[in-house]
Parts: C-alpha cells; sequence; structure tokens
C-alpha cells in the first residue's frame, strides 16, 4: 500500500466539510499543544476549539473511546483554565511541578475506571449504531477490532494525561507521547490521515514540552 492509499484515497470519498472540520481541528490541536509547551493559558480555549469538532468527527468514525475523550477534554478544558487562571500571576502563564504519590494514585484509578467505561461503551455499540433498536442486535465484545482496543486504551491513557496536566504536573507530557505514538497508526487505519500526521507532530511537540516543562522547573 502506498502514501496515496494511504492518506489520500479515504478523502475521496469525503465530503467538503469533513475534510475541512478535520483540519480545522487538527489545525487549533497544534496549536493547543504549543501554547501548552509554553505553559500559556491559550492552550485552553484553542484545544476546546479542537475538541469539540473531534466529537463530532469520531463519533461519525465510530471511534467511541476518543470520541468520549475528546468529549471529556473539552470539559476538563474548562476545569483546567479555571485552574491555569487561578494560577497565573500574569494571568497567562503558569508555574508547573512533578506529581505527587497521592495525584499518581488517583491518576491510576482514573486509568482503570476509564478502561471499564469504554469498553461498557463497546459492550452496547451494536446498540448505539442501531439507533438503540435492540432488534437484530447482539451485544457483546466480537466485533471491535485491534483499532477499537487500541481505542480503548488510548482513552485511558490520555484521560490521565489530560488530568495531569489540569494540575500543572510535568507527566502529562509522559501519556501524551504514549497514547499520540499508538494514535498513528489507529488513525491511519480508520482512514483519518490528516489526524494521525497530527499526532505524528504531537508526538514531536510532547517530547519538546516535556524536556522545556523540566527545564523551567530547574531554573526556579
Amino acid at each position: 500500500m502506498n502514501l496515496h492509499d494511504l492518506f489520500l484515497k479515504p478523502y475521496e470519498s469525503y465530503t467538503h466539510l469533513q475534510i475541512f472540520l478535520e483540519a480545522t481541528a487538527t489545525i487549533f490541536g497544534i496549536l493547543s499543544v504549543y501554547f501548552s509547551i509554553k505553559k500559556n493559558i491559550w492552550v485552553y480555549p484553542t484545544g476546546i476549539i479542537s475538541t469539540a469538532l473531534y466529537v463530532y468527527i469520531l463519533f461519525n468514525f465510530g471511534l467511541l473511546g476518543d470520541m468520549m475523550i475528546n468529549f471529556y477534554y473539552t470539559v476538563m478544558s474548562i476545569y483546567g483554565w479555571i485552574l491555569w487562571a487561578k494560577s497565573s500571576q500574569d494571568h497567562v502563564h503558569v508555574e508547573v511541578s512533578w506529581a505527587k504519590k497521592k495525584e499518581w494514585i488517583y491518576g491510576g484509578i482514573l486509568f482503570f475506571l476509564s478502561l471499564l467505561l469504554v469498553t461498557i461503551v463497546y459492550y452496547y455499540k451494536p446498540l448505539i449504531d442501531n439507533k438503540f433498536s435492540m432488534q437484530n442486535v447482539t451485544l457483546g465484545l466480537d466485533h471491535l477490532d485491534w483499532a477499537n482496543w487500541l481505542d480503548v486504551v488510548t482513552t485511558a491513557i490520555f484521560l490521565v494525561g489530560m488530568w495531569f496536566m489540569a494540575k500543572r504536573r510535568i507527566e502529562n507530557w509522559i501519556f501524551w507521547i504514549i497514547g499520540d505514538i499508538i494514535c498513528i497508526p489507529m488513525m491511519i487505519y480508520k482512514g483519518l490521515g490528516i489526524t494521525s500526521i497530527q499526532y505524528l507532530v504531537f508526538t514531536v511537540m510532547a517530547i519538546i514540552g516535556l524536556f522545556e516543562w523540566k527545564r523551567s522547573l530547574k531554573k526556579v
């Protein structure tokens, strides 16, 4: 399979609106990560635009886990925006730190609860796809492919990463790096080539963000 088949061919069947929405969501997503690296509160308004668009996009492509995490991002962005605004002396930039042991415990709980919740959602996916009618519907997990299972895992990873970011903890970047790497092949498989490139860019930016936040902490 060549690059055209991987990245361009799926878009031949998409509407101009679908392509425009994915491209717009990608641009604002990259802007959001950039502002996050700079510890700039604009990470949240730009992120809200991106995640809200992806809720719609991912629902249409059947990635319910990622759809749920983007809805969660939208809600958490409002929460994070409030926290960062309270913690910022200039109302733009914030200070960061390493996570405490108690926060790692909370993060672990969030991770396993997310795995459970998204698995349950996928169990009922045939019902959701059939517009909540049980006619000719068989519930279960047999319909999941490898991309769906990766979606379950990355949802949990990103959920914890977003929570650590709202708390301004350096470890958030570790979760973004792992989740972004996993999402690259998953999005290609689902025909979202633009989004897969976005996750590649996100991976590089997350590595930069990790070193940038660590360096800023040493300066304090």
